[in-house]
Formats: C-alpha cells, sequence, structure tokens
C-alpha cells in the first residue's frame, strides 16, 4: 500500500511504525473473510481492510481535516482487536499495532462525549485494581436485584471457593504467576487449581502481591502512558525473582499472557527498562507451555467430562498457541466435542462487551450455539474474559480449563 506522509511527519516515531505496517498490506481483502464484525455488518469500513484504509486518511490528514469525524472512530471502536485477520494474512500485517497507533490519534483528534469518557475512566479505576473489583463485585452480587439491567446480566454468581494452594518453596524449581486483576474476584479458583496441578509436576508457584494488573486494560482504552506504567511496575516487581531463577512467568489469563509476551516490543524505547521488558517477554509462558513440556503421565485423573474448549482469540491469534491446550486435554484422557468456526471471536474482547454490548451479544451466542453443538457437559476456556462472557448467557458451565484438570486429579 502506498503512504504519502510528509518528511516532517516521517520524523515521528509512531508515524515510522505506521508507515511500515502499511506498506506491508497488499489490500488483498483476504482478512475480511475472517473478521467476525464484517460478517456481522457486512460493512467494508468495519473490516480489517476498511479500517487499515481509514487509518491511512486519519494519520495522513491535517489536525484540521474535517474529514475525520467521530463516524472514523465509531468503526475502530468496533474492533474486537481479535487478531484474526494477522492469522489469515499473507503478507504479515501487524494490524494490532497499526490499530493501537490509529485509536490514540483518533481520541486526540476527535474527543469523545463526557458520558463515554466517564464510562471508559470507571472501567480503567474499577477493573484494574483487585481489592477495588473484588469489593464492587461481592457488593453486585448481594444487591442483585437492584443493579441496572445492563449490568445485572453480567454479574456472575459467587465464584467456588479456591482451596488451599501449596507450598511456594517446597520444589527447586519455581517459576511466578500474574494473579491477574479481575480473576482473583471473578475466578479464584483458577490460579489455585493452576499451583496445585504444577505442585504434583514438582513446580513451586510463588505468587507476587506487588504485580498487578498486567496493563492491557489501560493501554486498549487509549490510556497507553498509564498502561506502560503498570508494565514497569510489573517489572519491577517480578525483577528480584527473575535474578533468583525463577524460570518462567505463567499466565492463566490468556488476554494477559498474550500483552506480556509484548512488553519488550512495547518498552522497546524505553532506555531504563528495554532489556529488562525483553527478559520479562522470553519468560512470560501460557500455563499450557509449561505443561506440554512436562511428563504428565505423572498424573493420575479419576474419569473425565466431555469437554469442549473454546479457545480465546488471544492464545489463538496473538500467542499462536491453537490446539495447544486442546493437546494437552487429549493427552490426559478428556473427550473434546469439535467446534465448528473454532477460529472467531467469543465477543468478550477486554472491555468490548461493556463498551459494544450488541455485538458482543451476537457473537456470544453464535459462539454458544458452536460449542454446545456437540453436547459438552462443560464448556471451557483460557481466558477469564471469555468464560465470564460465556457464562452470562446462563446455559452450558463455563470454566478455566485447569479446574476441570485440577478437579479430576485423583
Amino acid at each position: 500500500m502506498q503512504t504519502h506522509f510528509t518528511d516532517a511527519d516521517l520524523q515521528k516515531p509512531h508515524i515510522q511504525e505506521a508507515e511500515r505496517i502499511l506498506r506491508t498490506c497488499v489490500h488483498c481483502g483476504f482478512c475480511n473473510a475472517t473478521c467476525p464484525t464484517y460478517q456481522l455488518l457486512g460493512d467494508e469500513r468495519d473490516g480489517p481492510r476498511g479500517r487499515i484504509y481509514l487509518m491511512k486518511e486519519l494519520l495522513e490528514s491535517r489536525d484540521d481535516d474535517d474529514q475525520v469525524t467521530a463516524e472514523t472512530r465509531l468503526h475502530l471502536d468496533r474492533c474486537l482487536t481479535c487478531r484474526n485477520c494477522e492469522t489469515t494474512c499473507p503478507s504479515g500485517v501487524e494490524y494490532h499495532k497499526l490499530l493501537d497507533i490509529g485509536r490514540a490519534e483518533i481520541e486526540r483528534r476527535v474527543p469523545r462525549s463526557t458520558a463515554e469518557r466517564a464510562q471508559r475512566y470507571a472501567l480503567r479505576k474499577i477493573l484494574v485494581d483487585p481489592k477495588r473489583f473484588k469489593a464492587l463485585l461481592k457488593l453486585g452480587q448481594t444487591f442483585k436485584p437492584l443493579v441496572p439491567g445492563k449490568l445485572r446480566s453480567k454479574m456472575p454468581p459467587p465464584p467456588v471457593d479456591a482451596g488451599q494452594r501449596p507450598d511456594s518453596q517446597r520444589h527447586a524449581r519455581k517459576v511466578l504467576i500474574l494473579e491477574g486483576c479481575v480473576q482473583p474476584g471473578l475466578s479464584p479458583n483458577t490460579n489455585a487449581a493452576t499451583a496445585r496441578l504444577l505442585d504434583r509436576l514438582g513446580i513451586s508457584v510463588t505468587p507476587i502481591s506487588e504485580a498487578g494488573c498486567c496493563g492491557a486494560i489501560d493501554f486498549h482504552l487509549n490510556a497507553q502512558d498509564d498502561g506502560r506504567a503498570r508494565m514497569r511496575a510489573n517489572i519491577d516487581a517480578w525483577w528480584p525473582h527473575i535474578e533468583q531463577g525463577a524460570e518462567a512467568i505463567v499466565q492463566t489469563a490468556s488476554g494477559c499472557g498474550a500483552f506480556v509476551k509484548e512488553y519488550g516490543d512495547m518498552l522497546k524505547g524505553d532506555s531504563a527498562y528495554a532489556a529488562k521488558a525483553q527478559k520479562v517477554s522470553a519468560l512470560a509462558k501460557d500455563l499450557v507451555e509449561v505443561l506440554r513440556d512436562e511428563s504428565l503421565e505423572k498424573l493420575q485423573l479419576k474419569e473425565q467430562q466431555r469437554l469442549a474448549f473454546h479457545c480465546p482469540c488471544t492464545l489463538q491469534h496473538a500467542q499462536k498457541l491453537n490446539g495447544a491446550v486442546e493437546e494437552v486435554l487429549n493427552k490426559l484422557g478428556f473427550a473434546l466435542t469439535p467446534v465448528k468456526d473454532s477460529h472467531l471471536c467469543c465477543g468478550s474482547a477486554g472491555t468490548y462487551s461493556i463498551t459494544q454490548p450488541e455485538l458482543s451479544m451476537q457473537l456470544r451466542d453464535n459462539k454458544l450455539n458452536a460449542l454446545e453443538a456437540g453436547n459438552p457437559e462443560v464448556i471451557v476456556t483460557a481466558n477469564i474474559g471469555c468464560q465470564t462472557h460465556l457464562s452470562s448467557a446462563g446455559r452450558t458451565p463455563v470454566r478455566h480449563w485447569v479446574e476441570v484438570v485440577d478437579a479430576a486429579l485423583v
């Protein structure tokens, strides 16, 4: 794709990056075939190719160009950032990086309404603080009948008790774990089950309380500086343990895992953190990456349930781990039902289910229809956002896959 940036524009790092990405696009349109929003809406501007054109025009235009409007932002907002298009693209277009640049620019040029700004600010402040989120969640569950309708449907029942975690100093092999921001409130058993499972394999899990939200919520709501501040804080929290020999930083939420794996790229211009960020990204592993390298025959499992696995977009398209969880579950003896169109997003996409509820619900129901076609007893997934979103329909039970494995241990 040709670009027409001025010499002055090309002195700006974000324009240099945008030009590099834009020039890899051959506007073939293969991406539209696998884009969830294009499939629902049929509008070129709601597919990756159309959004790329919109961002090109935005970035090449002057600040006073009246062609740049809130309509441009609407089409960028509707993108799930599922990265399905990147898996499909024959030219290797790094679409998500261009989208980050485009969203930051449209935010600067076309201010949002007071209501939208308030909603996004509230999401950032509530979701990223585990204690605050847990307290508000408990309050909402207690007074659920009084919660407004849209929020009430997203209010999950009280979570499964987490149970005991093994001693974090028990084994010579040690990994760190990112506890997450909403997961401790919504599904505290996920990380506890992970610790018990890894303990069976001779690996101790060290929780680092100082490490908080991975930064993705701030970053993807266009508070990118705040997102980077969270990255630096997490690196500082993990670094002493990395120096002591921790062999991995484990994530059980694939959205967090995808983001932490990009710390190195997102902090490459920060001389104080660039090298550390690269090391952190290299150590970041989804739980399945740890398990698939272990001798799983050590585990003894009792009778298992019939499962349908929903592979989150952040696992299959961002981390390129499509099929990895299914392989581990098959090795452990679980029966997996086939899932049609498994590449498509469920509509959770971080805060998307709140900011774009109508599209999100359509995608959720389509995904559940595909997952339930094989009559599974339980749907399992690898991301707390997907788990909560799919559960909100009140249909087949949805859990993190590690919880089901942990429950089957003899």
